[in-house]
């Protein structure tokens, strides 16, 4: 038993940590979102910097994240309220970091936090593959995107595969408590079906 009790502790520490890495990650993802253009200008300008291998290697690469800058640093001048939406991007990623406060509390109990999140990684791929065309991204770019659903994934599949016996555990124990409630319940019905008429008015009326 107390073998068990310390496996126990070990994998939850364990997926813990894990899920502590996805939430770090998700929160700086949410707040690299906000300063769009400040970091398109950094990355620029580093792509272009002296010693880059952008330029000569990856001429492609350094021409889209050239216009990404240019577009950002265009539209923030003349159209100012657009960024207000990847300001709610960014709100939308703490949003989903906090939302795993329940399962670093309790990973079992919310275990369906995490599957919901495995979930929204895999639509990541759909997502960059059917938008990325229509909004002019490159394809290397689109693949880009979707490395981090499939980077997202892993932290997640591991915490799931630590949780599955200790999910398994809990379920069967809510299973058996469920069924003894019912058969309480059941027993209870049927002494009152068995106990003859006018027990409890005729103990009423002795009480009263």
């Amino acid at each position: 038993m107390n073998d068990a009790t310390d496996n126990d502790r070990a994998a939850l520490r364990r997926v813990r940590r894990w899920l502590w890495i996805f939430v770090v990650c998700l929160v700086l993802s949410g707040l690299t979102a906000f300063p769009l253009e400040s970091e398109t200008r950094w990355l620029a300008d580093l792509a272009t910097g002296p010693g880059a291998p952008v330029a000569e290697r990856f001429p492609a690469l350094l021409e889209w994240i050239e216009r990404v800058r240019d577009g950002l640093v265009e539209t923030n001048a003349r159209y100012p309220f657009l960024a207000y939406g990847t300001d709610w991007l960014a709100f939308a990623h703490l949003v989903i970091a906090a939302a795993f406060l329940g399962p670093l509390k309790d990973p079992v109990r919310n275990v369906w936090v995490i599957r919901w999140a495995v979930l929204a990684c895999a639509a990541i791929i759909p997502l960059a593959l059917i938008c990325g065309p229509l909004r002019g991204i490159p394809l290397y770019w689109r693949f880009i995107d979707m490395s981090f659903g499939i980077v997202g994934v892993v932290p997640l599949l591991i915490v799931l595969r630590a949780l599955r016996p200790l999910v398994e555990r809990a379920e069967r124990d809510a299973a058996r408590v469920a069924r003894e409630a019912a058969r309480l319940a059941r027993e209870e019905r049927d002494a009152d079906a068995r106990r003859p008429a006018g027990v409890e008015g005729g103990a009423a009326s002795a009480m009263g």
